[in-house]
């Protein structure tokens, strides 16, 4: 059963956000609410719908409670209840997925890290395919892409690319990508034919804007230096790098793309940010999921979690076994989203395992 006193308190919020938002509301307030109303106005139309649907069924039954009803009728009318029926259970089953706790940094950008594995060229060449991947998707998405730190391999491809990306919900979508992906293809370079297996991590990490990450100045040690590798002629006169480890951590960030040091600063801060939060989340994850076996979700990035076989034309993602026979839409993006959709199921599916057994 759903609970029917938080779906009323529900309404009765929308209700009041929008009068408010009638009424006038200007400046951070009309902000706020409007955000607020935007949430929760997908979840009030199910709500009406689901209600809806509850009251045509009462009517349905109550008709073919009617002994008088002709053959013909009571027909139409046992069809209408099992339609009606099913499009009740959707609904309930749509509210349930709505009304599970929301992951606060699903909403906001992301920094996409991707790196060569094992493999040598062939996995920086790999690297720059995901990377490409990625960044199709996101232009399919609207969301904008821009790269923070690149070093490329001697072949082609990256030995490590770190880029944000910025849009709305973002994070929800890529936060899945986290982890080991694999490669099997004939390499260009090899002569004989023979399949080669190499490896690439991806880690996808919140954007931490909006999030209060306590960063004292005394725990950072901030170093400048120039620039260095492809592109990077046009500033090599300059200290214009810069690199920033946060000492209680040891963790170190390197950004050297822009011309000036400070948006390199300013990046550099943004990346160090966002690298505290996701061990924070992750700390709090594996305390509040310790028994939990799944990987979808978990952000184990020792994982391998998906495969690409160029051969066989075939993707396949080991953590739901799925396997989708069409690599050349996924490998540009285009169909990455039949595989990033399962994973979301999957996931809402466990959550929703969990608050039912809780």
């Amino acid at each position: 059963m759903l609970p029917s006193e938080k779906l009323d308190l529900i309404q009765r919020r929308h209700d009041e956000v929008s009068a408010r938002l009638a009424e006038g509301a200007t400046g951070p307030e009309f902000t706020t609410l409007s955000k607020e109303l935007a949430e929760i106005g997908p979840l009030v139309d199910l709500i009406r719908d689901w209600r809806m649907a509850q009251s045509e069924a009462e009517g349905v039954a109550l008709m073919l409670e009617d002994p008088a009803l002709d053959e013909e009728m009571r027909g139409l009318a046992e069809a209408e209840r099992d339609e009606t029926a099913q499009r009740i259970e959707a609904l309930e089953h749509q509210i349930r997925i709505a009304l599970l706790p929301r992951d606060v940094a699903d909403e906001g950008g992301a920094i996409l890290e991707v790196r060569a594995g094992t493999g040598g060229d062939e996995a920086a060449l790999f690297a720059g395919d995901l990377f490409r991947m990625y960044q199709r998707y996101a232009d399919l998405h609207g969301w904008k892409v821009e790269v923070m730190s690149a070093s490329e391999g001697t072949a082609g491809g990256y030995k490590e690319i770190i880029a944000e990306v910025i849009g709305r919900g973002v994070f929800a979508r890529l936060k899945f990508e986290s982890g080991v992906h694999r490669v099997q293809r004939v390499p260009d370079t090899e002569t004989q034919g023979r399949i080669h297996t190499s490896a690439a991590t991806v880690a996808v990490l919140p954007q931490a804007e909006d999030v209060d990450i306590d960063i004292k100045e005394s725990d950072l040690k901030v170093d400048t230096m120039r620039a260095q590798g492809a592109g990077g002629q046009h500033v090599n006169k300059t200290d214009s790098a810069v690199r920033i480890t946060h000492l209680p951590t040891g963790t170190i960030v390197f950004v050297q793309d822009e011309r000036s040091q400070h948006k390199n600063r300013a990046r550099a801060m943004s990346l160090l940010k966002a690298r505290l939060y996701d061990t924070q989340r992750q700390k709090l994850d594996a305390e509040r999921a310790a028994d939990r076996k799944s990987q979808v979700g978990s952000g184990d990035r020792s994982e391998r979690i998906r495969t690409y076989n160029f051969p066989q034309g075939r993707v396949s993602d080991h953590r739901i076994n799925l396997t989708l026979y069409k690599l050349d839409k996924v490998i540009i993006g285009e169909a990455l989203d039949e595989v990033i959709d399962p994973l979301i199921t999957e996931h809402q599916a466990s959550q929703l395992a969990a608050s039912e057994s809780a």
